[in-house]
């Protein structure tokens, strides 16, 4: 079951379910209300697990913004693993909107752009978009859309962090999220190691096959 991020296009994942399904898998990617302003985090935690329905054996793989949304489907329906992939790590209680300064986003994209000689003023080409391939990036705009905003003052509505085998995934050219500050957020907030893989902030667009590699290496 595949969480997209900020937008919450289920094409996100187009390369990747492919990957998934040739490798025995069934694959579904998520649609999410991301443009909706009378929908936020309880409405996507919804859509997610209506899409669950009675599957079993689920592993649920969240993306970016998609990482408040998992920990909320996993607090109502079984999940034998949880992947987050380039995901923001939210605390209970906390909004997408507090997670930037409480963990120190900005400053960490920014010291990443001095360090690595590319711009630090945001821009889709710099930091989503420079390693995805020039006919996948033009596919996508017709299918990029808002992310409204009132998820963003909206609450990751759990009690704990849920009782489920968790994983994350770490992009090694991720220059929204950088990994090192990747790995610290994933430290300090589940006490576990990210693991790097290749790629991009967008890595599922970008490698796909490696990523559908990666993604089955996790499964206990």
């Amino acid at each position: 079951m595949l969480i997209p991020g900020a937008g919450g296009a289920a094409w996100y994942w187009h390369r990747v379910v492919p990957e998934l399904r040739a490798r025995g898998h069934e694959a579904v990617a998520v649609d999410l209300p991301g443009a909706d302003e009378s929908a936020g985090l309880p409405e996507y935690t919804d859509t997610v697990v209506a899409a669950v329905g009675d599957h079993d054996d689920v592993v649920l793989v969240a993306q970016s913004m998609g990482g408040f949304t998992a920990p909320m489907v996993c607090a109502r329906v079984p999940v034998r693993l949880l992947v987050l992939v380039n995901a923001m790590i939210p605390l209970p209680g906390e909004t997408p909107g507090q997670w930037w300064d409480d963990t120190g986003a900005p400053a960490a994209r920014v010291a990443a752009a001095e360090a690595g000689g590319y711009p630090a003023e945001f821009d889709l080409a710099t930091y989503f978009l420079h390693d995805v391939p020039a006919g996948i990036a033009a596919a996508g705009a017709e299918h990029a859309r808002p992310e409204a905003d009132v998820a963003f003052g909206q609450t990751c509505d759990i009690e704990r962090w849920p009782d489920v085998a968790t994983r994350v995934l770490a992009a090694a050219e991720d220059r929204f999220f950088p990994p090192e500050f990747q790995r610290k957020v994933a430290r300090d907030r589940l006490g576990i190691d990210a693991e790097e893989v290749p790629g991009g902030h967008l890595v599922a667009l970008s490698r796909p096959g490696d990523l559908a590699d990666r993604l089955v290496e996790c499964l206990p």
